[in-house]
């Protein structure tokens, strides 16, 4: 189950979402070697008339969509992703994806927020922590979900302006770029390909698509 489904409907009621899940060990703690953390991803979601902004991402530098992605366009990563099956640095997906070993966001700072994701979310929803879930995506169930949803409209009452969101924004995107174009904020390629798929259709990977007919 995507938690960025849910942080997006949040949004969209108007409240803050806070959304994280568990998942089966696919990411190895910084120091180790073999997977025992879940690459748990997390989501914060904030409303604002112009774009919400909505953070959706895994532990992992990369998730293993992203990675799967990657190696079937046939493209290296845009940084390194991970460890190859040697323990160097690499962006190769497939290597990341054979040695299973991403890198976690942050090094050890990822690992740290993985386990503690881990751990809150075991507590709170009474599922499975990380090591309880076989590591087999078939039977990846009874995992632990957080799903929070914040109002914020009691506090802009208080004096925090509305706008608070537009105004951070705006001066995010105020100046210059190291690229082309403004800075991005989270959420915003998602807007502009929702916005692309509603009107165009959506692309579909031909490899994908060959393999959804071979099952027809």
């Amino acid at each position: 189950m995507r938690g960025g489904t849910y942080g997006w409907q949040a949004a969209e009621a108007g409240v803050i979402g806070i959304c994280w899940t568990n998942t089966l060990p696919n990411l190895p703690p910084w120091g180790a070697t073999d997977p025992r953390l879940g690459n748990n991803p997390l989501i914060i979601a904030v409303p604002r008339a112009a774009g919400h902004v909505v953070l959706d991402m895994a532990m992992s530098q990369f998730s293993y969509g992203a990675l799967a992605t990657h190696r079937r366009r046939g493209e290296p990563l845009p940084v390194e992703g991970g460890f190859d099956s040697a323990g160097n640095l690499t962006r190769d997906p497939a290597a990341i994806e054979a040695s299973k070993r991403p890198l976690p966001i942050g090094y050890w700072k990822g690992s740290g927020l993985s386990l503690l994701l881990d751990i809150v979310a075991a507590l709170l929803s009474g599922g499975c922590a990380t090591h309880q879930i076989p590591a087999d995506s078939e039977r990846e169930i009874e995992i632990s979900q957080v799903f929070l949803a914040l109002d914020h409209a009691a506090v802009a009452q208080n004096g925090a302006p509305n706008d608070m969101a537009d105004q951070i924004i705006a001066h995010l995107q105020g100046h210059s770029s190291a690229s082309e174009g403004k800075v991005r904020y989270p959420g915003q390629r998602v807007l502009r390909a929702r916005k692309r798929n509603l009107a165009e259709g959506i692309l579909v990977d031909p490899e994908i698509w060959r393999e959804v007919q071979s099952l027809l």
